[in-house]
């Protein structure tokens, strides 16, 4: 590893990184229209960020940056592949890992591995869903559209907020910070859908200020830094969300994990390391009852 990337991670090790990421959730809700437009304007240059395809192009029409890091994207830009058969990608970013899951590690880096079991905060029922199954996990770029679409029609069943660390989830720390995705804050997301049980995970990062979701809002930073959990009984009014429907956001970026059981959905051959996505593109296939 370059001394530059060293420095770059052991200065985060060391670093402050809940309060780092509250300030930024003040800075980036801030409406003062000198700061705010000034930022904006600063981060579509550096990150050359196509504003072309946002639903409100101007960069001042925003109320503070993070209603314009969230911004909604044009309705016709990115079509969600229709055939039932398709699993499609739940955001804009660049696949990282993805591949099958061995019995219960995960692969994270080249040569570096992660546990199931950690990353679901334990959930032994959970682990036994996913062991051996299939996963997916996918880096969302500061120059991304950020918000979260469902990659298969499904009911809510269960969420989990985990507290954790926030490190970056760049290709750097991942590479270096063993059980990175298993020791960062996240919000794991079960569904039933048509090809058995589906987790959508939401991981958190330094500078993110916050996570939501559409039917809880807000769900980071939480009060409360412990295991919380909400189970959907099927009794109760069920959360049902549609292929493409968005379902999450990450106010500032970091990346998504998808889970499925073992045979249940099988990659694209194209689904490999460093291949860009765009959400609502067919990624893989179920296996559909």
């Amino acid at each position: 590893m370059k001394i530059r990337d060293r420095l770059f991670v052991f200065m985060q090790r060391h670093l402050p990184q809940h309060l780092l990421s509250a300030l930024m959730y003040r800075l980036a809700r801030c409406e003062y229209s000198l700061w705010k437009n000034s930022l904006i304007r600063i981060f579509i240059w550096k990150f050359e960020v196509d504003m072309k395809i946002a639903a409100q192009a101007e960069p001042t029409g925003y109320r503070h940056f993070n209603d314009f890091f969230t911004r909604r994207l044009k309705c016709d830009v990115r079509p969600v592949d229709q055939a039932k058969s398709n699993v499609v990608s739940p955001v804009d970013g660049v696949i990282s890992q993805a591949g099958k899951i061995d019995g219960d590690a995960m692969l994270q880096a080249k040569g570096k591995s992660y546990s199931l079991k950690a990353l679901l905060a334990n959930d032994e029922s959970l682990r036994r869903s996913f062991m051996n199954g299939r996963f997916m996990t996918v880096y969302l770029s500061p120059r991304d559209y950020h918000r979260i679409h469902m990659p298969l029609s499904g009911r809510l069943v269960k969420m989990l907020y985990v507290p954790g660390d926030l490190f970056s989830v760049n290709e750097v720390t991942t590479a270096a910070v063993e059980q990175l995705f298993a020791r960062n804050e996240r919000i794991i997301n079960v569904f039933n859908t048509q090809v058995g049980t589906m987790a959508l995970i939401m991981i958190g990062a330094i500078f993110v200020g916050s996570m939501e979701t559409v039917w809880a809002g807000q769900i980071t930073p939480a009060g409360r830094r412990e295991i919380k959990q909400w189970d959907y009984d099927p009794a109760s009014p069920e959360i049902k969300l549609d292929k493409g429907e968005e379902m999450g956001r990450f106010n500032l970026g970091s990346t998504v994990i998808l889970l499925f059981e073992p045979g249940k959905c099988a990659w694209l051959d194209e689904m490999k390391a460093g291949r860009m996505l765009r959400m609502g593109q067919a990624i893989g296939t179920g296996s559909f009852d």
